[in-house]
This record gives C-alpha cells, sequence and structure tokens, in this order.
C-alpha cells in the first residue's frame, strides 16, 4: 500500500494538494486530524457569521464620518472657495457633506423627517431621545441644511471632542462642549441648538423601550429660559432598532460609571425605517421655573415615543415595517 506520504510526490494529482499540504502540517505541528480541525472551524465561522456583521455594521457610520472629515480637508485647501462662498467660507463643504448623509438616510433607513416647518425661523432649543448613535441627529442636520438652508448646531458630549480626526467635523458643524456660556451665545445669535439631555449615559443604557435617562438635569432648561427662546421636542422611530448596546449588562454600567469612558459594545445599524418626529414648541415663559421646564420638556419627548413608538421595540419588526415602505415606493 502506498503511504500518505508517499501520494505526496511529484507526480500526485492537482486535486491531492490540500491533502498533502496538511499532511506536511500534521507532520510538522504533531496534531493529528487536522482536517476535522479545520472543517469545526469553517462550521464555527459559518454559525457566527450573521453575529459577527450585527458588530461590524456599525464601523458604516464611523467610515461615513471620515468620509466626511476627508471632504472637508479638501474644501479646507481649495482657497478658491472664500469668493464662491463669501458668507460662509464652510458653506460648500456642509451642503457636499449633507448630501452624502442624506443619500444614504433615504437608501440605508428610509428617512422621513416629520415637522420640519415647526422649527421655528429664529433660535431655538432642540431637546431629543438619544439612540445609541446619533444617526438621526446628522440626518437631521442633513436635511434642514438642504431644504431650510439652515446649520443646527448641537451639545456634544467631551469625550466625542477626543476622536481623532473629529475636531475639523465638530467645528464645521458647529459641535458645542456643552457650557451654559456657549450654548446661550449660539442661541442669542439666532440660531437653532440641539441637545439630548440624557446623552451618552441614555445612548449606552436605555433598551428597546425607549427610557428616557434624564435624572435631574435642568441645565439645558435654564439656558433657554435665559435666552428666553422656545424648546423644541424630537424623536426617530426605531432609532434604537438602528443600533444597539449591551448597555444591558451590569458591567459595562460599572465601567462607564467609574471610568467615563464609552466602552459598550455596539451592534445592529440595520437598515430600519427611521421617522424623525418634530413636536410642537414650548413657547418662552418667563414665570416658569428650570425645574418645571425640564419636566415639561420631558413630557412632551415621552408623548412623542408614546405615540410614534412600538414599546418594547422589535428590530424584526422595524426591518419589515422599512421593507414594506420600500414595496410601496416602488
Amino acid at each position: 500500500m502506498i503511504g500518505q506520504n508517499e501520494s505526496c510526490g511529484v507526480q500526485q494529482m492537482p486535486g491531492s494538494s490540500l491533502s498533502c499540504l496538511l499532511y506536511i502540517v500534521e507532520e510538522w505541528t504533531g496534531v493529528e486530524h487536522l482536517e476535522d480541525y479545520l472543517s469545526y472551524v469553517v462550521y464555527l465561522t459559518w454559525l457566527f457569521a450573521p453575529l459577527l456583521i450585527c458588530f461590524l455594521l456599525p464601523a458604516i457610520i464611523l467610515i461615513l464620518l471620515y468620509v466626511s472629515i476627508f471632504i472637508l480637508h479638501i474644501y479646507k485647501r481649495r482657497t478658491d472657495l472664500k469668493e464662491a462662498y463669501l458668507n460662509d467660507f464652510w458653506d460648500g463643504a456642509r451642503q457636499v457633506v449633507s448630501t452624502i448623509w442624506y443619500v444614504h438616510a433615504r437608501i440605508w433607513n428610509g428617512y422621513e423627517l416629520h415637522g420640519l416647518e415647526k422649527i421655528p425661523d429664529g433660535p431655538a432649543l432642540i431637546v431629543f431621545y438619544h439612540g445609541a448613535t446619533a444617526i438621526d441627529y446628522f440626518y437631521l442636520v442633513a436635511t434642514a441644511l438642504i431644504k431650510k438652508k439652515r446649520n443646527i448646531f448641537v451639545v456634544a458630549d467631551h469625550f466625542v471632542f477626543s476622536v481623532p480626526g473629529f475636531k475639523l467635523l465638530l467645528d464645521v458643524f458647529s459641535a458645542l462642549p456643552g457650557s451654559r456660556e456657549e450654548c446661550g451665545k449660539a442661541l442669542r445669535n439666532g440660531n437653532v441648538l440641539a441637545i439630548s439631555p440624557g446623552g451618552l449615559r441614555e445612548a449606552l443604557f436605555s433598551n428597546e423601550n425607549y427610557t428616557l435617562i434624564w435624572g435631574s438635569r435642568k441645565g439645558f432648561a435654564q439656558v433657554a429660559i435665559d435666552a428666553k427662546v422656545p424648546i423644541v421636542p424630537m424623536f426617530t422611530q426605531n432609532i434604537r432598532e438602528s443600533v444597539r448596546t449591551l448597555g444591558g449588562l451590569k458591567l459595562f454600567r460599572l465601567m462607564y460609571e467609574y471610568l467615563r469612558l464609552p466602552i459598550v459594545p455596539l451592534y445592529g445599524n440595520f437598515p430600519v425605517k427611521l421617522r424623525t418626529y418634530i413636536g410642537d414648541p414650548i413657547p418662552y415663559d418667563p414665570n416658569i421655573t428650570a425645574e418645571e421646564l425640564a419636566e415639561k420638556a420631558k413630557a412632551e419627548v415621552q408623548c412623542l415615543i408614546n405615540k410614534h413608538q412600538k414599546i418594547p421595540g422589535n428590530v424584526f419588526r422595524a426591518l419589515m415595517e422599512r421593507f414594506d415602505i420600500w414595496k410601496k415606493d416602488n
């Protein structure tokens, strides 16, 4: 009988090359039945591929953000744009980046914005529920820039300002660290400012029940009172079904509270239907306290959630809704 090592001779059949290679590796490592182990690894890879994809898909958002930054750097080098956009050097860049996000929103999430006309032409403070990512805010900014030529400022978490390469993007799209002085100045200058009182804590540790995690925060309400501007509530349907977190595990919550770093894995970025709803503005009232206004704003956002979101959220249901809408559009 010819042994396996003899079958790996010069005149071997092409189909036996892999078998010969496995035999050589077995001889070298001393591991027997290597082919069975490799088959098992292939099976596990196939089995867990959907799970791996779920954790990799959120990277699309990060890639789009860095593409936006790359475009801004190109515009920064184009000094001739100073003449093309006399009012603001960055107007053209914002329009280009917003178009990219607007197209992505329409294709990937079938994005809709309802109530854009409720945002005043003058200054206003938008308060919104924070999903696992702020993708709905990106879509809102893109839509407002394209349809109303209005740039919406935003209060961003301090962590965002430390992300490598993000500085230019944050500057061009008017992200603020969140001090009362800066927020008040932006509003007094006639801008619309968006803020999520729940911040990163709400983004990472809320769940499919869309629980508002605002605590006792009232600084945003005091800013609105001082600037004498209305508060506009906002909520995006299925935002928690788009991207989810593992924030339900106590270990991640403890790490966040201790380190103040968002070390919580994200998964998803599913192409679910997203609809942003702008609620009726809460007008400025000189006789209301910050505590009362904060509670009123929270109640209005909760009202939008109750009206437009099925609780608990369900990713499969949201995906089917997106598919049904796609069929109608086509």
